[in-house]
């Protein structure tokens, strides 16, 4: 048996085919995934934005990074069904976060935009989370921060392929 070509020899009588070097396997993805899960959340607990949700959150995020939107607007953003955005952001109108204004294009219609405190909020969370993260790079070893740096781009590219 012959490995296809450009590839390394194929596994001899016995040898388990072993990934490319460099190559996530199974394990390492359930690892990454492990990782990344978990230090959201601690960045999450360890935040002002604790009693808010993920989906309000998310929300505000998007209100503060596209200006004032159509609750419709918003959700197919956020990538929700209509009656769900309502309920996300109805909470966040009563806690004073969110301001419902009049569309200035269809009298009909009323625009979400950020209130004053919800970009506050948003402002004080980035900045708790931030000081966690920035306090955990520094207690990595010089080495270990050059990895992490010279892995950015790549995190940021799995951001780009899922469409986020």
């Amino acid at each position: 048996m012959t490995a296809p070509q450009g590839s390394g020899p194929a596994a001899g009588p016995g040898e388990q085919d072993e990934p490319a070097r460099g190559v996530l396997d199974p394990a390492g993805v359930v690892r990454l995934r492990l990782v990344v899960a978990r230090l959201h959340r601690q960045l999450a607990q360890a935040s002002a934005g604790q009693d808010l949700t993920f989906a309000q959150q998310s929300a505000l995020a998007r209100i503060e990074q596209h200006g004032p939107l159509r609750l419709g607007e918003l959700a197919a953003l956020e990538r929700v069904a209509a009656p769900s955005m309502t309920r996300t952001v109805g909470p966040l109108v009563a806690a004073g976060l969110v301001s419902r204004v009049p569309d200035p294009n269809d009298g009909r219609s009323t625009l979400v935009e950020l209130a004053p405190d919800g970009a506050g909020l948003l402002a004080t969370i980035r900045q708790e989370r931030s000081e966690l993260l920035a306090g955990r790079v520094a207690a990595l070893s010089p080495g270990e921060q050059a990895v992490l740096r010279d892995a950015l781009p790549v995190l940021e590219h799995l951001l780009v392929e899922g469409g986020s």
